[in-house]
């Protein structure tokens, strides 16, 4: 039985862990030849193991042009075309408002509004009419969590690029939708303090906010991408899918 994106060429930025390697597995499982990016080659090269075959890890960081450059243009080389685009790379930092640097801003925004943009536009020479962007947003777009001022601008920017990008590409049919995750069970977590007991109340803390009471999994988001890649999400352009427990719904 073909999967549902049987033939499909697939790029999903971040692939190396977390969200994206979940998405990333579930893609090549129904069927799609992946690329998967991230800055660390050794953390790739594990990802592509666990993925096995239909996949190809490109060491490259969204944040620079000429790395988009190279990767876009060895996708073209090796397979000529772009089905689908998940632009899941970003990176999740909690800073108060009073301790946030220029370096902090500039690095968050290089990374989750210019790595965003410049994937997609660098992406569509390559993709078919009728083709899908993903873009990961989050729950913060819409939500006004502590020290988190810079991270949400930046992901309700990624929001707002899914309405714009669908004006601009509507003659093309290409579908642009965003997915808002909750709190997710993922690495990113271990980033925002050494301190295993810290790390268990940043979690903690999060999840009371989830009316159902847990934290979400990356293959949980891996479905909803799963679903506006395919024809499944036919009629979907423009919209913001929710993965998140109800956090930012009540």
């Amino acid at each position: 039985m073909a999967g549902k994106l049987e033939g499909k060429i697939a790029l999903v930025t971040g692939g190396s862990s977390g969200i994206g390697l979940a998405t990333a597995q579930l893609f090549a499982k129904e069927g799609a030849f992946v690329y998967i990016t991230g800055r660390r080659q050794s953390e790739l090269d594990k990802a592509a193991k666990s993925i096995g075959s239909n996949v190809k890890a490109v060491r490259a960081d969204v944040s620079s042009l000429p790395d988009l450059d190279r990767l876009f243009a060895q996708i073209k080389q090796e397979k000529g075309r772009l089905d689908v685009v998940f632009a899941n790379a970003g990176q999740a930092k909690f800073v108060p408002v009073n301790e946030i640097t220029e370096q902090f801003y500039e690095q968050t925004f290089n990374t989750n509004v210019k790595g965003v943009l410049f994937t997609v536009q660098k992406a569509l020479p390559l993709m078919p009419d009728g083709g899908s962007i993903i873009l990961n947003g989050s729950v913060v777009s819409k939500k006004g969590f502590p020290n988190s001022s810079v991270y949400s601008a930046t992901k309700a920017a990624v929001r707002s690029f899914a309405r714009t990008l669908t004006t601009d590409l509507k003659d093309r049919k290409i579908r642009v939708n965003t997915i808002s995750p909750g709190p997710i069970e993922t690495p990113i977590f271990e980033t925002f303090t050494e301190n295993e007991e810290q790390v268990r109340a940043v979690k903690a803390s999060f999840t009371s906010v989830v009316p159902l009471g847990r934290m979400g999994q990356p293959d949980e988001i891996g479905k909803a991408a799963l679903f506006l890649a395919s024809g499944d999400s036919s009629f979907i352009a423009g919209a913001e899918l929710f993965v998140d427990g109800g956090a930012g719904q009540v």
